[in-house]
């Protein structure tokens, strides 16, 4: 079983608090492609404050952006490499997403990323998130890593 903690998880992100959404990566295997890993929500999270004080729900955007972290760890994992300080990634394009049900404080996000397709520096993921077994949110997303020299430039 292939793990990373949290210190092993930024050596691959450049996300920092409070916008690093991943805590542990519970496995992956590069012959099937495919990451399984956690954020624990917990009621100090920052977006808690306003989205809403009196039932706190963790925005679709940020659980989308969680599965597209994990996404980009299985790219470097993929790839066999730690990115730089010039390497970015930006998502491309995200397609079918679909909110299944509230995430909250004291929820478990898992999140399993399979790549479907890499080419011409265009990587396609399907990407699903649950707690306790239950979807939470799933979508195809699409994502590019670029030089920060590139970035600059039309994607």
């Amino acid at each position: 079983m292939n793990s990373l903690d949290i210190n092993q998880i930024k050596q691959y992100l450049p996300h920092r608090y409070p916008l690093l959404l991943v805590d542990r990566v519970l496995d992956w295997s590069l012959e099937d492609k495919t990451i399984t890993a956690i954020k624990n929500v917990t009621v100090n999270e920052e977006f808690f404050n306003g989205h809403f004080p009196h039932v706190p729900v963790m925005p679709g955007v940020l659980m989308i952006e969680a599965l597209a972290q994990t996404a980009a760890l299985l790219s470097f994992l993929t790839e066999g490499r730690k990115p730089d300080e010039n390497t970015v990634v930006y998502f491309v394009g995200i397609d079918n997403a679909r909110f299944k049900r509230p995430v909250g404080p004291g929820d478990q996000l898992k999140m399993d990323v399979k790549i479907t397709r890499a080419a011409r520096g265009i990587w396609k993921y399907t990407a699903v998130a649950s707690v306790d077994g239950q979807v939470a949110v799933e979508a195809d997303l699409m994502c590019t890593m670029r030089s920060v020299a590139d970035s600059s430039q039309n994607a």
